[in-house]
């Protein structure tokens, strides 16, 4: 069999498959439904698409990127929460007002630090640069990781996606 004449039984057979599946329903609505039917994750991949972590998460899990300001060396909190395959930030929280937080922004006091709601923003794909200054820690409900040693200060990105949940 030449080649020409392998490539063209390739294509005939691809578009068998794929015809049958068509016909049928039974291929497409299966994968579909998998994918519907998975469970929420966040996965969190270094700047080479290495997954470092991934979390089951639902619709009320917070998720905060938990860091030391770089300048004010004080603690800020940036908390998001998954819908429809983003993370939407509900709120930051921090101690001072220094470069990059929203000092003209509309705050309130709780405890002691300011906490700021900011407009709706939906992040696809959430990307972030660690450092050894900043310290970079990741809270997912009740677990803490340290983001910034797993990615061995690096850039990581996180993403909610739905996947089927592992057979035992």
């Amino acid at each position: 069999m030449t080649l020409r004449s392998r490539t063209r039984s390739a294509r005939v057979g691809v578009l068998l498959v794929a015809a049958v599946a068509i016909a049928t329903g039974l291929a497409f609505a299966v994968g579909a439904a998998d994918t519907v039917a998975g469970d929420q994750t966040l996965v969190v991949t270094d700047e080479n698409g290495t997954e470092l972590l991934t979390a089951p998460v639902d619709g009320e899990t917070e998720i905060v990127i938990e860091y030391t300001h770089s300048v004010e060396k004080t603690l800020v909190r940036d908390v998001y929460v998954p819908s429809g395959g983003a993370l939407v930030m509900t709120r930051m929280e921090f101690s001072s007002f220094g470069a990059g937080l929203p000092s003209r922004a509309d705050v309130t006091v709780v405890d002691g630090r300011y906490v700021y709601h900011p407009p709706s923003g939906e992040y696809p794909t959430l990307h972030l640069k660690t450092g050894a200054v900043a310290d970079h820690d990741l809270l997912i409900g009740d677990d803490r990781y340290d983001i910034a040693a797993m990615s061995d200060n690096g850039a990581v990105e996180l993403t909610v996606e739905r996947r089927l949940a592992p057979r035992l």
